[in-house]
């Protein structure tokens, strides 16, 4: 065969080579391209993997921190793209909220497990260092109820519960004596401090002159009572468990009886993070939503206990968790409830519990404009929107799949246990109808 007829050849075959790659090229697009259509937007992006591998997330010792512990343990991150998490137990919320100004970048945290009404008071520097503003994001609600408050055995003859009047006039009989009247919650302006005001305000006694507020960590709780420091306190679980099963004070009211199915602790995250990693943001989202779901199911509370109680989690004997944890509620002074349905909650049907509702923010602004925490003339709906992100829950609830995920940002007229009623749409007439408060509206 000539070079010419040869060379004719190889030109041919290279172009048939050409068109062919190109027809394939085209077809792996196509495909590409319908890949892209028939997945869920958030699924598509997290094809193209997280930013990072992970950040730290802090901590306090109470059961509700289990979504993120859980997380951890049973490998959601790690599915989830962010494997190098970092989940850091912290001493106090003062020290979660020093750690969190600080940033993974100066060795501090960049969210994690928090009072839900921190978003609010660290974006707009209430508490922060030299009144310093650190935007912040709800990205879900961790739990709901699982929260008590608990009376000293020094008042057990009083057997109190829901009422805390009974406690009125005990407290003036110790106070004319000249003794120091205490009750303990974990942070100004949090849960603990807003559930244990509102029910001994409920009760006629003014949290801010009748007795002494105090600030005390949760794993501290026990402890000072045993020692005479306090009348009564509120804290979250194991706390309340652990005294009543050393025989200190006893349960009056669990918050689940106080505001039945009431937001309780979020996971938050520092602004600046979330908007610098929308990938792993999701990613961390997904992983804790799998969490909630795992800790939900009756059948995996046993393990659940036996996992955080352990020396790197929350070093607490395991009996002092799994009880209320199920629902199985012992008072401490011969009350006792099986199978309660005012056990924590993590997930819901179709993730309502760890949905963010903003609704549910409105009333913890509204209550701190109440206590003092908060100018009245407070923008409310634009601090919870710029603070609550309900928008990146349903991107990652939608990216896994679940269904029946809430339609509305609001969950209506919330009833409280004295019935009182707190309306999202009117917190002003919320306000002007309570009886002792700080705010003149």
């Amino acid at each position: 065969m000539s070079k010419t007829s040869t060379t004719t050849a190889a030109d041919a075959s290279l172009a048939t080579s050409r068109r062919r790659f190109l027809r394939d090229t085209a077809a792996t697009a196509a495909l590409f391209a319908a890949a892209k259509a028939a997945l869920p937007a958030g699924a598509f992006a997290q094809g193209a993997g997280p930013e990072v591998k992970g950040t730290k997330l802090g901590y306090i010792a109470l059961t509700d921190a289990a979504p993120l512990i859980i997380a951890k343990e049973k490998g959601f991150y790690a599915k989830h793209g962010v494997p190098d998490m970092d989940i850091a137990r912290q001493a106090s919320w003062g020290a979660t909220r020093d750690n969190m100004a600080l940033g993974t970048k100066a060795n501090g945290i960049d969210g994690g497990h928090i009072l839900r009404p921190k978003t609010h008071l660290y974006s707009t520097g209430k508490v922060m260092q030299n009144s310093q503003p650190l935007p912040m994001y709800t990205l879900l609600n961790l739990n709901e109820d699982g929260q008590a408050i608990s009376v000293s055995n020094e008042y057990k003859d009083l057997n109190i519960q829901k009422d805390s009047s009974p406690l009125k006039a005990a407290f003036e009989r110790k106070k004319a004596q000249g003794k120091d009247l205490t009750a303990a919650m974990t942070f100004p302006g949090g849960t603990h401090d807003l559930w244990i005001r509102y029910w001994l305000a409920a009760g006629g006694i003014d949290p801010d002159t009748d007795i002494k507020v105090i600030v005390v960590p949760p794993p501290q709780m026990v402890a000072n009572m045993k020692v005479g420091n306090m009348d009564c306190f509120c804290v979250g679980e194991p706390w309340n468990e652990q005294l009543v099963n050393q025989s200190i004070g006893y349960t009056a009211i669990t918050t689940g009886e106080f505001w039945f199915k009431h937001p309780e602790k979020i996971l938050g995250m520092r602004a600046d993070w979330v908007d610098a990693n929308p990938r792993a943001t999701q990613a961390i989202l997904m992983a804790v939503m799998e969490a909630q779901q795992w800790c939900d199911r009756m059948e995996n509370k046993e393990e659940l206990a036996q996992i955080v109680s352990r020396r790197q989690w929350f070093n607490v004997p395991v009996n002092d968790i799994n009880g209320r944890l199920k629902g199985n509620i012992n008072y401490g002074h011969g009350r006792t409830v099986a199978d309660s349905p005012l056990r924590m909650k993590f997930w819901g049907e179709g993730g309502a519990v760890s949905y963010p509702w903003k609704s549910l923010d409105t009333w913890f602004v509204t209550e701190n404009i109440r206590w003092g925490k908060f100018e009245p003339t407070t923008d409310i709906k634009a601090l919870v929107d710029r603070t609550n992100r309900s928008d990146l829950w349903l991107q990652a609830a939608k990216t896994l799949g679940v269904s029946g995920v809430p339609t509305s940002d609001s969950r209506g007229v919330e009833t409280f246990f004295d019935g009182v009623k707190f309306d999202p749409a009117d917190p002003q007439a919320y306000l002007r109808g309570l009886k002792i408060k700080r705010a003149q509206v």
